[in-house]
């Protein structure tokens, strides 16, 4: 059993990653902005607690005694690339100070490689009205290549974009970017544990589609 805090724990992603370590008998620290707005998430073995994850203190009060730590956190009123950045920050200093060994956050297939080579978001007739979004992603997963090496860090994606309705199957395989790609919360969160469970190390990015 390890304790895991999931930062971002009342989106969908961030819900999924608090069931799935529960279901595997892990103890869990919930993170969210209010908790008042949360008490689904109310389970035995899940402490749901308020916190920032920009704010490197509260992150290192909050991760301190845990063993990995799980982040799948948005903000629709920030600019995406101070965002994305800041709680790349936040996280790697609070983590260290914390003695975190193990930090998984959620990415964006957009700024991973096709089978070609090539970013998602580059290739021809892909949505670019979101490109700050996704270039907020890439800018965030910069400030986590300057890591320190005490903490192995992943990002995981989808390979495409979440299959909002789909169901637990319990399969997942890894696979590069494609934008048809699609794959459940629930077996990405699957994903995730998996990389908690039986970490592969010496890898920074990791997309993932339905099998």
């Amino acid at each position: 059993m390890s304790r895991i805090i999931v930062f971002g724990a009342g989106g969908r992603g961030g819900r999924a990653a608090v069931h799935e370590a529960l279901r595997r008998g892990h103890q869990v620290t919930a993170v969210v902005r209010d908790p008042a707005g949360h008490g689904d998430l109310a389970a035995d073995g899940v402490r749901i607690v308020a916190g920032d994850v920009t704010d490197a203190n509260g992150v290192a009060r909050l991760a301190e005694g845990h063993d990995a730590a799980i982040s799948s956190v948005y903000d629709a009123g920030a600019a995406h690339d101070v965002f994305f950045a800041d709680a790349a920050r936040a996280l790697l200093d609070g983590l260290t100070r914390a003695g975190v060994t193990r930090l998984l956050t959620v990415g964006l297939a957009s700024v991973l490689e096709t089978s070609s080579g090539t970013l998602l978001m580059d290739t021809p007739g892909y949505p670019q009205e979101y490109r700050s979004f996704y270039l907020g992603h890439a800018a965030g997963n910069e400030v986590l290549r300057t890591a320190p090496a005490s903490l192995d860090w992943l990002v995981v994606s989808p390979a495409g974009d979440f299959d909002h309705g789909g169901a637990r199957t319990g399969r997942y395989r890894v696979a590069p970017a494609e934008a048809a790609s699609r794959i459940s919360y629930a077996d990405f969160a699957i994903a995730l544990l998996d990389e908690i469970d039986t970490p592969e190390h010496h890898r920074t990015h990791l997309g993932v589609e339905a099998a």
